[in-house]
């Protein structure tokens, strides 16, 4: 491995210069956090792609015979690297998403009725040989060339160095210029179309508080789903840098897949893994911000005070301690925050804490399986929550409630929960807004709810982004 300190630019800067080299990921702490927000990662020109379309995988186009979880691990496993002390925990790997429908893979769910918009993959995976971290904390930048794919040592050792120059010179160079300059970057709220009304999503909240009296369940998240057709010429990237700084976020991405392109502002982690230990942060409870500053006090009050909130938080910690309980030492699985408070653009969130450590045997993929997609964006029991989820909204979700991050070759993972995110693909934007549903819960505020976690991103498009 060739590790070189350069000095200090933005990570927003590193990404823009190194676009022009194509497949290029993001992972960024837009939203400064002593430890959630404290590293970003950039990482263009990758050497592999594991994409998975109809529970097929494909290695560089190559047809795997195996499930798309071994054959992730076949990979990973194959260009392991040890992990390297004193630098960020994303040493090169893979950088990607799993969307909410790759959970058909992992258990007995039904289909959706209408595909998700453009029929994206259930998994897209791009393996990446030279990443650049950043420790915003420490003010400090690595850049990071592994010289893989080479299996030859001196092979390696040659082409790390040939690389780390390469993006070195980009990174130093001039900002890339793509000549979006000028074109229309605006979509006003007027233009988007959801596949609810509000009648009909008020139904549907209603509609879950009967299952949920009937005992089916005890809470599902249902959402409802946004379009527009984009101006001829719209600059995905333009928009995404307009989008962090209004709507930063600490998990926040950006993938480029050519024809897919994903920007998203989550707050939320789904799960992290650094050797054995493992942390998962569920949000469940949300109340939006005022700019008066006393009231939104009393709203974060309001929120943590919440009997509704709190119940629908504490059910989905003891969901996600049950999913990674299947997977993590005895006695392991602690939860030390319940219903914290956390503060966003536009709302407020409850967040809470469950931590555990792998038990021995056990691997990354294994808790992918126990814990997948995350308990926050589901509801409990999950399997039937997602059942009920597919008959109400009818549509895949794609991205939507999947989830955006890095598996390392060095072993370290760290991913987001795809919410507050916009997919942009066949000419249009999509993205979705929801939240979770209990007996407590009043049709009409959870409508709100809806649109208050989607503001900022209708903001964005309704004001434009300037190239």
């Amino acid at each position: 491995m060739h590790i070189r300190e350069i000095p200090w630019l933005e990570p927003v800067e590193a990404a823009e210069r190194l676009r022009a080299l194509g497949g290029l990921s993001f992972l960024d702490s837009a939203m400064r956090h002593d430890s959630l927000g404290r590293y970003s990662y950039v990482a263009a020109d990758p050497f592999g792609r594991l994409v998975v379309e109809n529970g097929v995988a494909r290695w560089n186009g190559t047809v795997l015979h195996q499930h798309p979880l071994d054959a992730m691990s076949h990979y990973l496993d194959f260009y392991r690297l040890e992990d390297q002390p004193g630098v960020p925990a994303f040493q090169g790997g893979a950088i990607g998403y799993f969307s909410y429908e790759f959970g058909r893979l992992l258990e007995r769910l039904p289909q959706p009725e209408v595909p998700a918009h453009g029929s994206m993959p259930d998994a897209d995976w791009y393996f990446y040989d030279v990443v650049v971290s950043f420790d915003h904390a420490a003010g400090k930048v690595w850049l990071l060339s592994s010289g893989l794919p080479e299996t030859d040592a001196t092979a390696r050792t040659s082409k790390s160095v040939e690389r780390a120059e390469q993006f070195l010179q980009l990174v130093q160079g001039n900002l890339y210029q793509d000549g979006t300059a000028g074109k229309e970057q605006r979509i006003p709220r007027s233009s988007w179309q959801s596949n609810f009304e509000r009648d009909a999503y008020m139904q549907s909240v209603a509609r879950v508080v009967e299952y949920i009296l009937d005992g089916d369940i005890f809470q599902a998240n249902i959402a409802q789903r946004f379009v527009a057709d984009l101006p001829e010429g719209f600059a995905h990237w333009p928009f995404y840098k307009a989008l962090r700084q209004r709507n930063a976020a600490t998990f926040a991405a950006y993938l480029d897949r050519g024809e897919i392109v994903i920007a998203s502002s989550s707050p939320e982690r789904f799960i992290a893994v650094k050797g054995d230990q493992v942390e998962t942060r569920p949000i469940k409870g949300t109340m939006p911000r005022s700019p008066d500053s006393d009231e939104d006090k009393n709203l974060a009050d309001i929120l943590l005070k919440s009997e509704k909130d709190r119940a629908e938080n504490l059910m989905i910690v003891d969901l996600m301690r049950n999913d990674l309980s299947r997977v993590c030492r005895p006695h392991s699985v602690l939860t030390p925050v319940l219903c914290g408070l956390e503060t966003y653009a536009s709302v407020h969130h409850l967040v809470s804490v469950v931590t555990g450590r792998l038990a021995e045997g056990k691997s990354l993929m294994d808790l992918i399986r126990a814990a997948f997609p995350g308990g926050s964006i589901t509801g409990a029991p999950k399997l039937r929550a997602m059942e009920i989820i597919t008959d109400i909204e009818r549509e895949a979700r794609g991205v939507y409630c999947g989830s955006i991050g890095y598996i390392g070759f060095n072993g370290n993972f760290d991913s987001n929960i795809g919410i507050r995110t916009v997919v942009f693909q066949g000419g249009k934007a999509v993205f979705q807004a929801g939240g979770g549903i209990t007996a407590l819960s009043d049709p009409a505020a959870e409508y709100q709810e809806t649109l208050d976690k989607a503001v900022r991103i209708f903001a964005v498009f309704d004001q434009g982004a300037a190239p």
